[in-house]
């Protein structure tokens, strides 16, 4: 429960930032007028993103168990590209991010009305499916969908309040600080999801190795102990992998956490730049 709420609580606070810069500088150019449109496309990506959770968490009952395993190894490990992809992107972009958002909102204030509606879209439903992805393979590979459901929930709504605080000048957090230590928390997730991920498609034959352990934990960690456990819902944590799992798990961490370490020592801090509301 805990990674997926520090999922929804990441990624949401990123779409709520998002937002709160566009309406920041709609009410800045005092152009209220286009507010209306602005939410209908934000709306139309939420929609779009719980359509993504509806259809994989049931389209796959249909399908035969070997398919099944094939779809959610595909999609786990397409779930960790497209967020370590967003982890990274975030941090080469969070700079300039707002400096972006006003130049597209710009050139869409000066085109057709329909502009404002695919940039409330695009900008909300890039985070929105990304997150269903990857919310939804960490909660498969835990095995408690309520629970890992409940926790992303609470993230998202949790995310909404601070967004909502900081955009009315109330708050003001380290962002750099906060997204370096969520990013470096969902590249260990990530990891432990890869590796879920390979572990499903060795149950499936599509790689070798299924059901030949590399090595035990198992009398040092047990699945059943509460440590075991947390360490299973958190990061994906298996006693006996296959030599392909803890390969995927090993090479992911040993090329992408130092990437990602550079990366956040390169950029200095920033506080939330969102403008106060205007009264």
């Amino acid at each position: 429960m805990l990674a997926n709420f520090l999922i929804g609580l990441r990624e949401g606070l990123e779409a709520g930032l998002i937002v709160g810069i566009l309406v920041a500088y709609i009410n800045k150019l005092g152009r209220r007028d286009i507010l209306p449109r602005l939410w209908v496309g934000i709306g139309l990506a939420i929609v779009i993103s719980l359509g993504v959770g509806a259809i994989l968490t049931w389209g796959p009952y249909g399908l035969s168990f070997q398919a099944q395993e094939i779809l959610g190894g595909g999609l786990s490990i397409l779930a960790v590209g497209l967020v370590t992809w967003m982890i990274f992107w975030m941090g080469k972009h969070a700079r300039a991010l707002k400096h972006e958002l006003h130049t597209k909102l710009d050139a869409a204030i000066a085109g057709a009305g329909m502009g404002i509606v695919v940039i409330g879209f695009v900008s909300v439903g890039r985070e929105g499916i990304e997150t269903a992805l990857f919310i939804w393979a960490s909660v498969i590979s835990s095995g408690n969908a309520v629970v890992g459901t409940v926790g992303a929930l609470l993230g998202i709504l949790v995310s909404v309040v601070i967004a909502y605080l900081i955009y009315r000048g109330l708050v003001r957090i380290n962002l750099s600080r906060f997204f370096t230590w969520t990013g470096l928390f969902l590249v260990l997730v990530a990891a432990g999801v890869l590796s879920y991920g390979v572990g499903d498609l060795q149950e499936a034959g599509v790689i070798p190795g299924y059901g030949q352990a590399a090595f035990s934990l198992a009398q040092a960690i047990p699945p059943s102990s509460w440590y075991g456990t947390v360490l299973g819902g958190l990061f994906n944590f298996t006693p006996e992998p296959t030599w392909a799992q803890f390969g995927a798990w090993l090479v992911f961490l040993a090329v992408v956490t130092p990437l990602f370490l550079r990366q956040v020592v390169s950029v200095p801090p920033r506080t939330a730049d969102l403008e106060p509301a205007q009264p």
